[in-house]
């Protein structure tokens, strides 16, 4: 008996969804267009907030920066929750090697004593810091509109959480339980904090998400990771022989570095639709930038001592050269 196989081509009906179709073509969708494009809840919302009658669940009126297609902020890291969770997984994997390799190997009991209590003076207080961020994206994700703004908004929250987790577990690691107490201690009665705990909890009542935005992800974020992680640990601390808390934080300083890349993407977008947008993100980078480095100061006078001016200022000149990239300028 002879069997002759042959290739019989289907054509589909049709290549995607249709509201997708109607955004990008009648054309196969990439996973990421399926997960983010135009399924903000929009119609059929019931009611109205019973906390604030005034607007509709998912309201762009609320905050003062208008798009005409608020999708139009799309992550250029393109991450849905598959390649959001197989990213996180592999920087996951690096961490906890890092962490079993600093054990294992006994180095943090080969730490100077005054660079231990340097590093978990500076460090384990900003595990609090990491939490407010936490609350804040949370929020954005919340009462932001469009799925390709809050959705990564979601994920910088977790990824928050999980900074809190590490700089915790390296308290333990270097302190023990003792550390976890002085840090909390710290961030609550140590003059050093309030500032950057008091604007910490003003952002946590902030209801216009991309103020918000701006007031966390741009200018305190943009101001902590480079000064404390870049700046601090990985090179004056690891130039004095503490190179295994830079192996410690490693997750924070590449965390940065890859999430810059969207937040910076979001400014140019929402900078290049209008010159009103352009004046309301100018306005507003401008006074929370400006409230960041001041509580910024004393947390770096930890380690720095009175060099804690000089480099919380070169931050804020990268701050705002950055900013000026994306059609900014301060």
């Amino acid at each position: 008996m002879q069997i002759d196989l042959r290739t019989v081509s289907i054509k589909p009906l049709r290549n995607t969804f249709d509201h997708l179709a109607r955004r990008f073509g009648d054309k196969p969708a990439s996973r990421y267009q399926e997960g983010s494009y135009d399924i903000q809840a929009a119609e059929n919302l019931h009611y109205r907030p019973t906390w604030d009658p005034d607007q509709q669940l998912y309201d762009t009126g609320i905050t003062r920066i208008v798009m005409a297609d608020w999708y139009a902020l799309k992550d250029p890291r393109q991450f849905y929750y598959s390649t959001y969770t197989l990213a996180r997984a592999r920087q996951q994997d690096t961490a906890e090697a890092n962490f079993a390799f600093v054990d294992s190997r006994g180095l943090a009991g080969m730490l100077p004593d005054e660079l231990r209590e340097i590093a978990l003076k500076l460090l384990v207080p900003l595990r609090h810091a990491a939490w407010g961020a936490n609350q804040n994206n949370t929020l954005i994700c919340g009462y932001g509109y469009a799925t390709v703004f809050t959705q990564p908004c979601m994920y910088q929250a977790m990824d928050n959480l999980g900074i809190a987790q590490y700089l915790s577990r390296l308290g333990l690691l270097l302190g023990d339980t003792e550390a976890l107490e002085a840090g909390k201690e710290a961030w609550l009665h140590g003059a050093a904090w309030q500032p950057l705990r008091r604007y910490v909890e003003d952002t946590l009542v902030l209801r216009d998400p991309f103020e918000l935005f701006v007031a966390q992800n741009v200018a305190l974020d943009g101001l902590l990771y480079p000064l404390v992680y870049e700046s601090i640990v990985d090179d004056w601390m690891s130039a004095r022989g503490a190179s295994a808390v830079a192996m410690l934080t490693q997750f924070m300083s590449d965390w940065y570095g890859e999430t810059r890349k969207w937040v910076d993407a979001v400014l140019k977008t929402a900078a290049a639709e209008s010159e009103h947008n352009r004046a309301v993100l100018r306005e507003w980078i401008s006074a929370w930038s400006a409230r960041a480095a001041a509580a910024l100061v004393p947390v770096a006078e930890l380690a720095l001592g009175t060099e804690a001016d000089d480099a919380v200022g070169e931050q804020v000149a990268a701050l705002s050269a950055r900013v000026a990239k994306t059609g900014i300028s301060l």
